[in-house]
């Protein structure tokens, strides 16, 4: 334990392996939330819920930390997400947003968390594309360039 001298009491030691935080929130919440630079992703999706891991890009980690638990409440309540197809209602105001396939193999420099976790085998995963606050998704020519900028697609494009 470490000492506080403002509080006058012992802090827990808080420097536990990475690997076991990870652990440790599968084991309490059935997932895990990972945060790597412009990107934030589930861990444990599809054994809790028979859904693929979901990364969220451009989003701040904490913002994106509360979609992930969103689409958790949705998962745990039974509601079927489909996959690459547009969708209306997991945003306020009925904006529309996708879950995207992306192609793991491809995208070696993310995801080492999910990898090291299920030790070598590449994770299932889907991109979260979220719109601007016009409604827009960041692949169609009317998209916020800041959104688009900031949200890098690495999910297939669905075909509206």
């Amino acid at each position: 334990m470490t000492h506080d001298p403002s509080s006058g009491f012992e802090l827990p030691n808080f420097k536990i392996p990475h690997s076991e935080k990870i652990e440790w929130m599968i084991e309490t919440r059935g997932w895990a939330v990972e945060i790597e630079p412009g990107c934030t992703y589930s861990i444990g999706f599809p054994e809790a819920f028979g859904f693929p891991d979901v990364a969220v890009l451009g989003m701040k980690p904490s913002g994106a930390s509360s979609v992930l638990e969103l689409v958790a409440e949705q998962l745990g309540a039974g509601v079927e997400i489909p996959l690459d197809t547009v969708v209306s209602g997991l945003f306020d105001g009925g904006l529309r947003s996708v879950f995207v396939t992306i192609d793991v193999e491809s995208t070696s420099d993310r995801f080492a968390t999910a990898r090291a976790w299920r030790r070598g085998i590449e994770p299932t995963m889907v991109q979260l594309i979220w719109p601007d606050r016009n409604g827009w998704l960041p692949y169609e020519s009317g998209a916020d360039d800041e959104v688009r900028a900031a949200q890098p697609l690495i999910g297939r494009i669905p075909n509206d």
